[in-house]
Order: structure tokens, then C-alpha cells, then sequence
């Protein structure tokens, strides 16, 4: 399982949260404490939110730990919202295109998580990406494909309705594929203004996923970084957070449960 960290504030520099403190996400990198993969060196990226439309991204395929034009970017990188992943393959090769976060427009997304047996069923998940936007698939994970999925659902106008849409979509193929392995969704959205934390799996283990304040903003992890007697908070399963400047708000989320009418209840499949 991959690593991930967010945050939303006032402007800081990136090193400051990736780099210097305890337990640091580069740290992450080396010596996860709350990953069923204790190293994940299987790439890296972030992508932040700067004077320009269009977020700026770097990913590269070496180990966090060991990219030095990572560590640089950091050093010299200031800013008010920012996405960092450190990646342990699950599907997808080790590749620049696999790395997270994806960009879209104004969006990044990050996942730690997967559909389970997607070897199984790539072909039909892959089906739902609409054609306008599957020119932007660059990679091979699922990972990708959600988000772009996602794209197609309405992601722009209701991000939140949109990945339920795709999880709830994705969860229906695994069933009709006969494919009996769950879905694990910890992830990120982001666009600039405001950020949506996903934690939901269609069976009851979940990806990790935290959030903390900050003196000026709010951060989201899979796991905490820092001194050991700062407070980070569990966000519970089955939840979406949202994050707007520093103000940070909490809502249910568990796609199948979003159509009462159908009674779809993934977690008792």
C-alpha cells in the first residue's frame, strides 16, 4: 500500500512537512508504520497549486528517499495547497506514468488503496473511461482509471457523487465478474480550492487515513508524521472529508448505500 500526505492553508514550504518532520512522508518512504508494505520505493510525485491555472507536478520512478531533484523541488517549492505520494505497486508496472498524483485540468487526485482481482477485470473497468477524456490515460493502474472514470461521472460539478458513482460501478463488474476481493479506497481529490479525503473498501478494512491541524491550515495522511504528542485524528470509514482553506468538514460516504431504492449493500455481498 502506497503513502500519501495533503494539505490546505496558508502558504507553507514543502520541505517543512515532507521532509524535516518525525516520521516524514520521505521517511514513509523507507519505514511505513501503519502500511501493510513497510517500504514503498516505487516511485514519487507531488503536485501543487502555484500563480498559475494549471497545477505543477514532478513525478519520478526513483525511492523518494533517494531523489535528489525531489528533495530540491521542496526546498524551493511555497504553497497554499499541495498533494505528495510515495508509491508500493499494486497494479501497474514501476513507471513515470503509474506515479501519483494524476492531473486532469484543475484536478490531482492520489489513491492508496485498489480494486481487488483487477487483472480480472481491467478490460471492463477501462470500458467506462469516455473517449474525450481517455486521451489523458497515460498509465496502467487502476488507480488512474478511477479518477478518469470519475471524469466521466461529473467530476467537476459533484466530485463527491462522481467517484460514488465509480466505486459503485466498479464494485458491480467485480460481482458480475464473480471476482470476490474488495475494494480499498483512501484517496485524494484535489483542484485548487478545495480538497475531498476519501476513506471507504466495500469490505471493513479500509485504507488508513488522518487529519491534523495545522497552526495555519490542515493536513491529511495515511499515517502521522511529526512529534509524537501532536493530535492527529482517525477519519472514520466510510467518509469524505473536505477541506476548504483551513476549515475541514466531514459527511457519510459509502457509495453502496448512495441508491436506496436499489438496497445495493456491498459490504454484506
Amino acid at each position: 500500500m502506497c503513502r500519501f500526505l495533503a494539505y490546505s492553508g496558508s502558504p507553507v514550504w514543502l520541505d517543512t512537512l515532507l521532509i524535516e518532520p518525525e516520521s516524514s512522508l520521505i521517511s514513509q518512504s523507507m519505514a511505513a508504520r501503519e502500511a501493510k508494505t513497510v517500504v514503498n520505493g516505487d516511485g514519487c510525485g507531488i503536485g501543487w497549486y502555484g500563480d498559475r491555472k494549471e497545477p505543477g507536478m514532478y513525478k519520478g520512478i526513483l525511492p523518494a528517499w533517494s531523489d535528489r531533484n525531489l528533495t530540491s523541488l521542496c526546498h524551493q517549492i511555497q504553497a497554499q495547497m499541495f498533494l505528495a505520494h510515495v508509491r508500493s505497486a499494486t497494479t501497474g508496472g514501476v513507471s513515470m506514468a503509474n506515479c501519483h498524483p494524476f492531473g486532469l485540468d484543475r484536478h490531482l487526485f492520489m489513491h492508496n488503496g485498489q480494486i481487488g482481482g483487477y487483472e480480472h477485470v481491467k478490460r471492463k473497468v477501462e470500458a467506462l473511461i469516455p473517449d474525450d477524456v481517455y486521451a489523458a490515460r497515460s498509465g496502467s493502474s487502476d488507480s488512474e482509471a478511477m479518477f478518469l472514470i470519475a471524469a466521466g461521472f461529473g467530476l467537476a460539478a459533484d466530485p463527491i457523487s462522481a467517484f460514488s458513482r465509480t466505486l459503485l460501478t466498479c464494485h458491480d463488474i467485480l460481482r458480475s465478474s464473480n471476482v470476490d476481493q474488495p475494494i480499498r479506497f483512501s484517496a485524494v481529490l484535489a483542484n485548487g480550492d478545495t480538497m475531498h479525503a476519501f476513506r471507504w473498501s466495500s469490505d471493513e478494512r479500509p485504507p488508513s487515513l488522518y487529519w491534523r491541524r495545522m497552526p495555519d491550515g490542515v493536513a491529511v495522511a495515511s499515517e502521522p508524521f511529526g512529534d509524537r504528542d501532536e493530535t492527529w485524528e482517525l477519519i472514520p470509514a466510510d467518509t469524505v472529508a473536505t477541506v476548504k482553506g483551513a476549515k475541514i468538514s466531514f459527511a457519510p460516504f459509502d457509495p453502496c448505500l448512495a441508491d436506496a431504492n436499489e438496497e445495493l449493500l456491498c459490504k454484506s455481498a
